[in-house]
């Protein structure tokens, strides 16, 4: 169980610096948008910037798929589907399997 909560905080967190991040000013100031102006247009692009936003979505609904699964309601395991009181199922609501 801890294990999944630190992959879905690992989800969530990477998903929201994808999609914050290339629409904020240390976007445009980046180490290699220095080292290679280049590549400045490139970085700028805001085609770029969105498809690096639906990254971070993926990452986030990802994130919260893996979540899921830990909220689901469940019975008691040791219970049969069609409750402890009734026989086998027949498709039929109350009905029993004659012996």
């Amino acid at each position: 169980m801890i294990r999944r909560l630190v992959f879905v905080a690992f989800f969530v967190e990477v998903g929201l610096l994808l999609i914050v991040l290339p629409w904020s000013a240390f976007w445009e100031q980046n180490y290699f948008a220095r080292a290679w102006p280049a590549l400045q247009p490139f970085f700028v692009n805001n085609f770029i910037r969105g498809g690096i936003t639906g990254l971070g979505l993926v990452n986030l609904v990802a994130g919260v798929f893996e979540l899921m699964p830990m909220f689901d309601v469940r019975g008691d395991q040791n219970t049969p589907l069609n409750g402890p009181d009734q026989g086998p199922y027949t498709g039929k609501r109350g009905a029993q399997v004659e012996p």
